[in-house]
């Protein structure tokens, strides 16, 4: 990941997930499908890069409970 792209939040931004986000296979520790976090969990994002294969920009955010999980421009929102 690299931060060169153009991205919709910033680094230190206050966020919540927009629905449920599940382990798609690449959190360790829980079982793949399993919930790693619910709709509505807040968090910040940490850091912000962009994935060089598909120039897709990936959201790091350490959600409440200490999980970071990389996310999507469309699985996160501003926190109001």
């Amino acid at each position: 990941m690299n931060g060169e792209r153009n991205s919709r939040f910033d680094w230190g931004m206050a966020v919540q997930s927009k629905e449920d986000l599940f382990n798609d296979g690449s959190f360790p520790g829980l079982e793949k499908e399993a919930l790693i976090v619910g709709r509505g969990t807040r968090g910040e994002i940490v850091n912000v890069g962009t994935h060089s294969e598909s120039n897709v920009t990936i959201y790091l955010v350490e959600f409440d409970g200490g999980k970071v999980v990389g996310c999507f421009e469309d699985e996160i929102q501003p926190l109001l």
